[in-house]
């Protein structure tokens, strides 16, 4: 009897990945906001009620898969195309093809993956045969498709968010894996519970990552005298290209490490600053969450202190965007660094958060009639803007008309500090104010 061995020809057939695509909505995982019971997607798939639609998500969250199943569930042709390999002249062959099929009672879903790598002409082939019927397009998108596709193109589809797999749906995959005749069923891999809920860590909710880690390990494992493969943390170490495995993108150990990395700037140290924030990268942090709690810092702690600093922190979220990692982790340490030897003021985020109070507590105010606007005669005869002062016109260029509702007469909310920058705007509201109380 041939012994059955891992680098068996159907086990080498395809990834580990690929033989486990789900082909129901019973067997997919994830996105249960979409696809539960009685959510919005489901319904209008089981009803065959489908039009074009965007799936916008992160990597390995199942956009591919989903639209697959969609095909298959509605009986519509599925063809697949890319921004690459695929030019106007593919686009229109496929489209004239769809257009005869539609004729003929056939239906044609379009699957154009990673649509935004689409130009403006590839992506304007496509209009007309979604404003006819004649495809149903799927586009699939890691980017805001408000930014990346065409404001036609995106008003005649309706926008799903996928969301990352939780550590639990990762977990239950890589079981069924495990489990799956399509995955290792047909041999004997011994993994403990606490490995695999490191690869469910490890993979930020990208399924495609998880099963690759797995498949990696076994493939890696070491097979004892009963033809067992066993995965232990030291393989999955070195299988994963992490020093550390401790960190938790989604659990206390992330907001842990923001939360230090947060301190230590307000602190004004940059050198605990930069150690937390490589801590993050090494775990596997997303490099754009980190530059997009940067922004935020420099507006809620620095803010007009140096709003130079603002403009530090979007630049570096750019360069994030723009390269990636590794290189980008330079341009993280710059705005870390900057940010926590810039002076600090939190005025604006005091400013901001009594007026939420403000607005949640009191009655919503009507805005005063003087700085109303009155384009119509109507409204000019209701004393729309009348009393408005155009400061403009005035010597001092300032005036001395309420903006605020008579409820809220004097109230304060940015109340500027001496630090920085921030010293002289303070100088400055304080004489306006001084001039604004003087008597007429």
């Amino acid at each position: 009897m041939e012994q059955l061995s891992l680098f068996d020809n159907r086990e080498k057939e395809a990834p580990l990945a690929s033989r486990l695509r789900p082909e129901t909505l019973e067997e997919y995982v994830g996105q249960t906001h979409l696809l539960g019971e009685g959510k919005i997607l489901r319904r209008l798939i089981e009803n065959d009620q489908i039009s074009s639609m965007i799936f916008w998500g992160p990597p390995g969250v199942g956009k591919t898969t989903l639209a697959r199943i969609i095909a298959k569930k509605t009986q519509s042709n599925f063809v697949e195309f890319s921004a690459v390999t695929s030019g106007i002249k593919e686009v229109k062959e496929v489209m004239n093809q769809a257009e005869e099929n539609r004729k003929m009672g056939m239906r044609t879903l379009l699957f154009a993956d990673e649509i935004h790598r689409f130009n403006k002409a590839q992506q304007d082939a496509f209009l007309p045969y979604v404003e006819k019927g004649s495809i149903i397009l799927v586009g699939a998108t890691t980017e805001n498709p408000s930014f990346e596709i065409n404001s036609a193109l995106l008003s005649r589809c309706k926008v799903f968010i996928l969301k990352a797999l939780d550590e639990e749906e990762l977990k239950m995959l890589l079981k069924h894996a495990l489990e799956s005749p399509k995955g290792f069923g047909r041999l004997k891999v011994s993994i403990g519970e606490k490995e695999i809920a490191t690869i469910a860590g490890f993979s930020n909710g990208d399924a495609r990552t998880a099963l690759n880690t797995l498949e990696m390990a076994a493939l890696n494992g070491q097979m004892d005298e009963n033809a067992c493969i066993n995965i232990d943390g030291e393989l999955l170490a070195q299988c994963m290209n992490r020093r550390s495995l401790l960190y938790d993108k989604n659990g206390e150990e992330h907001y842990n490490l923001i939360s230090a990395l947060h301190k230590s700037m307000r602190n004004s140290d940059p050198d605990a600053a930069v150690y937390w924030m490589y801590r993050m990268l090494d775990g596997g942090e997303e490099p754009l969450y980190i530059a997009r709690r940067l922004v935020r810092f420099a507006s809620e702690d620095v803010g007009m202190a140096d709003s130079n600093a603002l403009q530090v922190a979007v630049a570096a979220y750019q360069a994030c965007h723009f390269l990636g990692m590794p290189e980008c982790d330079i341009h993280l340490t710059h705005a870390v660094v900057y940010l926590s030897m810039a002076p600090k003021s939190n005025a604006l985020y005091m400013a901001v958060e009594e007026a939420k109070e403000d607005i949640r507590e009191m009655p919503a105010e009507p805005v005063p009639l003087q700085i109303r606007n009155a384009p119509t005669d109507l409204m000019k005869e209701l004393h729309y803007g009348e009393g408005y002062v155009y400061a403009h016109d005035t010597e001092e260029k300032l005036s001395k008309m309420p903006c605020l509702p008579d409820s809220l007469k004097g109230r304060r909310y940015y109340r500027p500090t001496d630090q920085g920058a921030e010293e002289q705007v303070h100088k400055r509201l304080e004489e306006i104010l001084a001039w604004k109380n003087e008597e007429s």
